[in-house]
């Protein structure tokens, strides 16, 4: 069986904090979901927590937490990443990342740039693993063609509910007690 190695991004062995995340919600664009990032120090877990709207948009609507600033994983050496899922409502959330942020706008809010995401759905608690290959290209939610992602400069992470145009809506609550990059790695042949 292999062993893994994990390199714990947030959570686990590393304190969650909330100077790292952000809100990203759909208001800038006019509509009215929000969400929070409660980081539960009791537990070293963080709640991500709010109410995604859909009515104001039209059936569209997202909630999301990113990190701050611009930051550089290097994370080619590792297979992919790992979420330890403490509760869950069996909603449907997807993992974003970037590896290129552009300019902000010259009134300081952000420019739309490609995002790599994927979806994932959970009922109760459990570990959520993501190989790189399952992250798919998107820009504003579409999918779209593009080269592969750059491994080597993980810029953004974040976490994000999305109404997949009116299939969902309402209160939503994930705790995460880790989010995590994972390598397998081979067992060593004990017979040499």
């Amino acid at each position: 069986m292999a062993q893994k190695t994990t390199n714990y991004l947030f959570g686990g062995t590393e304190k969650w904090s909330p100077n790292d995340w952000t809100s990203s919600d759909d208001r800038v664009r006019g509509g009215s979901s929000h969400s929070t990032l409660e980081i539960l120090p009791e537990t070293n877990h963080a709640r991500f927590q709010g109410n995604l709207d859909i009515d104001t948009l039209g059936g569209a609507g997202f909630a999301s937490q990113r990190t701050t600033g611009s930051r550089r994983w290097d994370l080619s050496a590792y297979d992919g990443i790992e979420l330890d899922l403490a509760e869950s409502d069996g909603k449907q959330y997807a993992l974003i990342l970037k590896d290129d942020l552009l300019p902000p706008r010259p009134d300081g809010r952000e420019r739309s740039s490609l995002s790599w995401q994927a979806d994932f759905r959970v009922v109760g608690s459990g570990k959520v693993v993501v190989r790189w290959e399952d992250f798919r290209p998107t820009y504003r939610g579409k999918e779209i063609d593009e080269e592969p992602l750059d491994l080597k400069s993980i810029k953004r992470l974040g976490i994000m509910m999305r109404s997949h145009f009116g299939s969902q809506s309402g209160a939503f609550n994930l705790s995460i007690g880790y989010i995590a990059a994972w390598k397998d790695e081979p067992e060593e042949d004990k017979n040499e």
